[in-house]
């Protein structure tokens, strides 16, 4: 692993408050390919609901199938399919028979309603069962909302991360244009896996397929960040909607796996209080932790973050990191995202699209672009007509959106 820090700015002015934005990067390391791969656990839980009868169950069929091919015999592989019963189609275990395996995915049909928390916590237990040590994940596919069983967004998330305490990692996709995204999303973010939006069958192969390809390529698991900030700093913001917990001294920010090669950013603000002495300060102290794939050795790697105090006509003429405030800006465009979607959800189109216009206008406004946040302004104005006249389309699109950029910032 590698890690680098950026400020947006390194000096401050002696006795005045300022506020400082750090650019956090890691890099997870490459595949080695003269190791053997270690087996992976891919559990999927397959909604069967009455709403996935014909294109979409075929093509969920479809891709798991593909799934199996692509995986190895001693890779463990299992299948939990739902409506308002549970059934485990194939127990968890390594892929000694994939000819039996792919006709009873072949023999899934849909029922009646969506028990959603029935399936998903059945399958958390099939993955915990036969977890390796490098972990095992959950492939969530809905096309509907929960409607039987547990349905409360928070409780349903707080499961999958429960889960993930334990290794296991869960991911979402959801299909078509009927199936909640906040709560997809919201189970995905506890999970610390990926939430994908696949508005036909074709989207939901290739979902599946990234998600997989990501499993087996990965290199890292395990990775968090902690930040300890000076006593005298008075606050530290983190941009990202991921899990944290307060620990003795600082924060600590829960990253999950990581995919070979996979560059991942986190930005984050901290409120420096007026100093009254000139020269270096520090503010904080970063630290990244993690466990190696596939030695599973576990590293720790530290930095600190700095400035420098000086007179206030120094500091006036300071220029700002444009890499780091624009990172900062990509952030906050993922947000309104979120907030947008949100307001979507609850009906109000006019509140999404002023949250959508404020933040294009953001963008638009900055001193220094780049192709990314360019891409950003073309996403936003896109997003904008589709509340319009796709409200169900564009929420969708924009809780992936911010789960791919806000929570897995850098994965491809």
């Amino acid at each position: 692993m590698h890690l680098n820090t950026h400020l947006d700015v390194d000096l401050v002015a002696i006795e005045a408050d300022d506020e400082v934005t750090a650019l956090i990067e890691f890099t997870a390391p490459e595949l080695n390919s003269k190791e053997p791969r270690p087996d992976a656990t891919v559990q999927v839980v397959l909604d069967r609901s009455g709403s996935m009868h014909g294109e979409r169950l075929e093509a969920a069929r479809l891709a798991l199938i593909a799934l199996v091919d692509r995986l190895a015999p001693t890779d463990r592989f299992g299948l939990v399919a739902f409506d308002d019963t549970v059934e485990v189609v194939v127990p968890a275990g390594p892929l000694t028979n994939k000819t039996a395996v792919k006709d009873a995915i072949r023999s899934v049909h849909s029922g009646g309603m969506t028990n959603l928390s029935a399936g998903l916590l059945r399958g958390l237990q099939e993955a915990r069962r036969v977890a390796g040590p490098t972990g095992a994940t959950v492939l969530l596919v809905s096309d509907g909302h929960a409607n039987a069983g547990i349905v409360d967004h928070d409780q349903l998330s707080g499961v999958a991360a429960s889960a993930h305490t334990h290794g296991v990692t869960t991911s979402t996709i959801g299909i078509g244009l009927d199936y909640d995204e906040r709560l997809l999303a919201s189970v995905a973010g506890g999970g610390q896996g990926g939430h994908a939006f696949a508005e036909d069958g074709d989207a939901a192969g290739a979902a599946v397929a990234g998600e997989v390809a990501g499993l087996l390529s990965k290199t890292v698991q395990a990775a968090s960040l902690i930040i300890r900030p000076e006593a005298s700093v008075d606050s530290v913001t983190i941009w990202h909607d991921l899990p944290t917990n307060p620990i003795d001294g600082g924060i600590m920010v829960e990253l999950g796996d990581l995919w070979a090669g996979e560059h991942r950013k986190l930005v984050i603000g901290l409120k420096v209080p007026a100093k009254v002495a000139l020269g270096l300060a520090r503010i904080a102290a970063v630290e990244l932790r993690y466990v190696a794939v596939p030695e599973l050795t576990e590293h720790t790697l530290t930095t600190e973050l700095h400035v420098n105090v000086v007179p206030g006509d120094q500091a006036a003429g300071r220029i700002p990191n444009p890499v780091v405030q624009q990172e900062l800006l990509y952030q906050q465009t993922q947000d309104a995202k979120r907030r947008a979607a949100d307001a979507l959800a609850d009906g109000d189109v006019a509140g999404a699209q002023a949250t959508l216009d404020i933040a294009g206008a953001a963008l638009a406004a900055a001193p220094a672009c780049s192709v990314e946040l360019d891409d950003e302004a073309q996403i936003l104005r896109s997003l904008r007509e589709q509340t319009a006249f796709a409200p169900g389309t564009a929420a969708k699109t924009m809780w992936m959106e911010h789960s791919r950029k806000n929570r897995k910032r850098g994965r491809d």
